[in-house]
Order: C-alpha cells, then sequence, then structure tokens
C-alpha cells in the first residue's frame, strides 16, 4: 500500500515518484536518519509556535544539490499539507542552475520552462498545474530574495560547510552532505548520475517531512519495506494547526 498523498494537485506522475521514495526510506541510514531529524524538529517546532519554517538550501555554487534540495523539500511539504513551509537556496557564489540537474528533476515528474537566456538562467519549475511554480536560479545564499534571519541553514556539500562556518542569521545550521553529480558531467553515466542524486534528496526530504507532519506514513512504509521501527522511534504524533496564520518572526 503507498502512502496517500493529502494534495492531489501535484502532478499524477510527481505523486507516483514521491510515493516510491517514501517506500524507500529503509535505505537512509540510521545515523543520516538522526541528521535529517534536526532538520524535521526545526519545522515542526516552528509550525507549532505558529511561525513560519524556513528553510535555505546552501552549496558551494547552488547549481545542483541545492537546487534539487530546495524544490524537492518545497514539494514535500506540499505533499503532505504542512503550510507555513518556505525553502529557498544559494550558494557562497553564484553560477547557474546546472541544465543537467534540471533534466533529472523533468524526468522525476516537474515541468521545467525556461524563462531568461542569459548564463545564470531563470527556470520555472512546476510541481502542478494549479501551483505556482518554483522560480530557481543561481544566488549567494544571502541574496536579497532569501530570508535575512529566522531560517534554517541547510548545508548539501562538504565544501560549503568548510566554506560557510559561520551563517549568524541562521537559527540553526544543519549539514546533509551529497556527492556532486558534476563528477558525471560528460560522462556515459551522466544521467543515471543524476538521477540517482534526484532520488536520494527526493527520499530523504520526503522523509524529514513526513516526520514534520506527524504521519504515520514513514511506518507504513517501512512495514511493506519490513524494517518495522521500535514503538518509541515513531513519528511524532502532535501535527501542527494547518489553517492559522503565521507570525513573520
Amino acid at each position: 500500500m503507498k502512502p496517500t498523498p493529502r494534495d492531489s494537485a501535484i502532478y499524477p506522475d510527481l505523486i507516483r515518484y514521491l510515493q516510491a521514495r517514501l517506500l524507500e526510506s529503509s535505505q537512509i541510514p540510521a545515523d543520516r536518519k538522526k541528521v535529517l531529524e534536526r532538520v524535521s524538529a526545526y519545522i515542526l517546532e516552528r509550525l507549532r509556535n505558529s511561525k513560519p519554517a524556513r528553510l535555505t538550501f546552501i552549496c558551494t555554487h547552488n547549481a545542483r544539490r541545492s537546487q534539487m534540495a530546495q524544490i524537492w523539500a518545497q514539494t514535500a511539504a506540499r505533499f503532505f499539507d504542512l503550510r507555513g513551509v518556505a525553502t529557498c537556496s544559494g550558494g557562497t557564489e553564484a553560477t547557474t542552475f546546472d541544465p543537467r540537474a534540471v533534466s533529472a528533476m523533468v524526468r522525476a515528474g516537474f515541468r521545467a520552462e525556461r524563462c531568461t537566456t542569459e548564463d545564470n538562467t531563470v527556470y520555472l519549475v512546476h510541481a502542478g498545474s494549479e501551483i505556482s511554480p518554483a522560480r530557481a536560479f543561481s544566488k549567494a545564499y544571502h541574496d536579497p530574495t532569501n530570508p535575512q534571519h529566522g531560517f534554517c541553514a541547510v548545508l548539501t556539500c562538504s565544501s560549503a560547510d568548510r566554506e560557510c562556518p559561520v551563517i549568524p542569521s541562521a537559527d540553526r545550521r544543519v549539514l546533509v552532505p551529497y556527492e556532486d553529480p558534476k563528477s558525471a558531467d560528460g560522462t556515459d553515466r551522466e544521467a543515471e548520475v543524476y538521477d540517482e542524486r534526484c532520488r536520494e534528496i527526493c527520499r530523504e526530504m520526503v522523509w524529514v517531512f513526513a516526520r514534520a507532519a506527524g504521519t504515520n506514513a514513514v511506518a507504513e512504509a517501512d512495514k511493506v519495506t519490513g524494517t518495522a521501527r521500535r514503538p518509541g522511534a515513531d513519528p511524532p504524533q502532535n501535527k501542527p494547526e494547518r489553517d492559522h496564520g503565521y507570525n513573520d518572526e
């Protein structure tokens, strides 16, 4: 049995992709889940206190991993109907949203619209016909379009972690490194490696938001895969309110 999404406005192919990744939650190592749990706890804490949960995904060039993580996180929040979540991304420097990463997201079920022709292309990435698209382009993490305070900094590559030792305006800083698919650029395995990274990031973002939503979808998925948790490790059961306003703090 696949977990049922709480938002049917998402493209059907994308829903199936999200469901498949949730059923793979047993592939996430236990020590990795402990790190991801810090992101889930931040989201839940903010929403319980009627505050927006802002996540800024940071990588060196804001070209691949941080872009994919931002878009998957926002889509996972929509999938679990977690309102009050805002995601963005940035780098220690701006380059461009790599078209190979864009193509991997399209293969996963998104639709991407190229809006500009300059080197740092702006893409509108659609998760559903009635859902506002993500406006994706490479930028520095402190770009004016990103939150300047009251956010969780999620660092998606170890080099960014070394180059950004202190982010004073962040409420929390979590290192969630991913291998750079750039290593496969121009090889026969290029698409395969980008698709692998796309799946991995989606799998973990879906797990993060399932935990934050207080849903039993993670436990259900583990039963399907034969890796049910101990009762003490079940997802949190206190769900944030869905329809209240959020204090902009």
